[in-house]
């Protein structure tokens, strides 16, 4: 694994210092263009030698100068010591490799230097020139991957959280379902096979729809149709439900189970304690770009007006939609008759 990775940064240096003579080989061109076909030849041999020694510099040099030591004077001087054996590679190793290159018959001496110091100075502009050079794109290299990388880890957060968030809907879903089948059963109720016939619709529904990313608006109606209908089997006539849509599309995607919570939510802290004139209200209008969800339900007992108590499956869908969009509102209403959830999306704002 290692290896791969230091192979993989072996080849950034090989891109940099291609893009590093390209610069001189520019310069070359502008001032000696007569000359250029030989000077190609000198640059190329002399950015080989570079790209390893930057390499070797910055993978392992520097990493073992920047590690964390009890003296933090430790590392300042070793970090003096690794830019003075730099300068001497930069200086007198470009020379010898000068040399090498001379005596391959690959480096051809366009110039004569009256001393040894100037030939010095001359293959040092070349070597300290190309520290900066490395090391800036590589500073702006480095943190491209530390943002890219800090996005993935977001990301998997988050897909790991609706994963969560999805699994901890379905238990909470089929437990409730349960209990009112449960009910029926109590009661020996000719009603109960029906209804586990519809739950196992759901199930079916649940294993093998709602794996992927999204589904259509049509199969999240169906589903909540199919949870009206299992709903219907434990009241009497009493219970009025009125579900109404507007869909432009049906086949308008959806994080899937996104609205059944709202639904269930009406049933079982609405309707299952209200007992006089029940009834449940579901407004679903979609276009392209927006989405609105009404359900208005009957309660009993006191308005707790501004100060509405979240079930699981509000907190959860609350959640999912932070996770989700960028743009939406989920407003709760509760009155002394009546709680009223109102979702809306921004579809566009999909993160």
């Amino acid at each position: 694994m290692k290896t791969s990775i230091k192979i993989q940064r072996f080849k950034f240096y090989l891109w940099t210092g291609a893009a590093y003579l390209l610069l001189w080989l520019l310069n070359s061109l502008i001032s000696h263009p007569d000359t250029f076909a030989v000077r190609v030849a000198n640059e190329t041999w002399r950015a080989a030698y570079i790209i390893v020694v930057n390499f070797l510099f910055f993978e392992f040099a520097m990493r073992f100068v920047m590690k964390k030591r009890r003296f933090f004077l430790y590392n300042i001087v070793l970090f003096i010591f690794a830019l003075w054996i730099m300068a001497m590679l930069c200086s007198f190793g470009l020379y010898l490799w000068r040399s090498i290159g001379i005596g391959l018959h690959i480096y051809t001496a366009l110039t004569t230097f009256p001393s040894m110091e100037e030939a010095l100075a001359a293959q040092a502009s070349f070597g300290v020139m190309s520290i900066l050079f490395f090391g800036i794109v590589k500073h702006i290299y480095d943190y491209r991957k530390l943002i890219e990388s800090t996005q993935k880890l977001r990301i998997e957060k988050q897909e790991a959280e609706l994963s969560y968030l999805k699994s901890q809907t379905n238990p909470h879903f089929l437990f409730n379902t349960l209990n009112n089948i449960y009910s029926l059963a109590r009661d020996k109720s000719d009603l109960a096979p029906e209804s586990i016939l519809r739950l196992s619709g759901i199930l079916r529904f649940m294993l093998y729809e709602t794996g992927g990313e999204y589904i259509s608006i049509e199969q999240e109606l169906k589903i909540i149709n199919d949870y009206i209908e299992l709903e219907k089997l434990r009241y009497d006539d009493s219970l009025n439900i009125i579900f109404k849509y507007k869909i432009e599309d049906i086949k308008q995607q959806l994080p899937p189970l996104l609205l059944i919570p709202l639904v269930e939510n009406a049933f079982k802290h609405g309707v299952s304690e209200t007992r006089e004139k029940p009834f449940v209200d579901i407004y679903l209008s979609s276009d392209k770009k927006h989405l609105e969800f009404i359900v208005k339900n009957s309660v009993e007992g006191p308005s707790g007006e501004g100060n509405v108590k979240e079930s699981i499956g509000l907190s959860n869908i609350r959640r999912q939609l932070e996770l989700l969009y960028k743009v939406y509102d989920l407003s709760l209403q509760q009155s002394e008759k009546d709680f009223t959830a109102i979702l809306k999306i921004n579809l566009e704002s999909h993160v």
